[in-house]
């Protein structure tokens, strides 16, 4: 069954190390995407989600605006960064991995995402919602994002390891638009 991401209850999150002695947060606020859940037999199933690069959010403007940069996301040449999976694996009845294809920077390296599956509810309004909770790490170098500076003290400004946490709301795409 097609699934659209409910993006007012979801969220996509990424941590750095800044200076190698703090984390930095940050987040994307815009981005779309479909699922086929397939309850019955869940490694059947896929997504499909498009992130709006100009969205980064870290809370501090200068840093957004250097992120949107061509020093990071050149978020003008590539607007958009892209997750599409390519083989969902069930661990147990709530954990699973999905590996895919992420884009970034116009570069597409394979990731997997650790993922637990949080439930499924029905709205008072009818309608079916499934969560899901993801993590992973990448090195932002494999996708070309190599901009740093290294420190007086030793080290770098930015680490290369990003964190990323996601929680999404899925919502059956029959009602989707209805709701939004």
């Amino acid at each position: 069954m097609s699934w659209k991401i409910d993006s007012a209850h979801s969220e996509i999150n990424f941590t750095v190390r800044h200076m190698m002695i703090s984390n930095v947060r940050g987040r994307f606020e815009a981005f779309t995407g479909t699922v086929e859940f397939d309850q019955q037999n869940p490694a059947h199933s896929s997504v499909d989600v498009q992130i709006e690069t100009a969205s980064v959010n870290t809370r501090e403007a200068q840093r957004d605006t250097h992120l949107r940069s061509a020093d990071f996301f050149d978020a003008e040449t590539h607007p958009y960064l892209s997750f599409k999976s390519k083989k969902v694996e069930v661990v147990d009845d709530s954990h699973g991995r999905i590996t895919g294809d992420l884009t970034i920077h116009g570069v597409t390296k394979e990731v997997v995402l650790d993922t637990e599956f949080n439930g499924m509810s029905q709205s008072p309004w009818g309608f079916s919602s499934a969560g899901f909770s993801a993590t992973t790490k990448i090195n932002r170098k494999d996708w070309g994002l190599g901009w740093n500076m290294a420190l007086e003290t030793g080290g770098v400004l930015v680490s290369d390891e990003i964190k990323i946490n996601i929680d999404i709301e899925i919502i059956e795409e029959k009602v989707a638009e209805t709701v939004a």
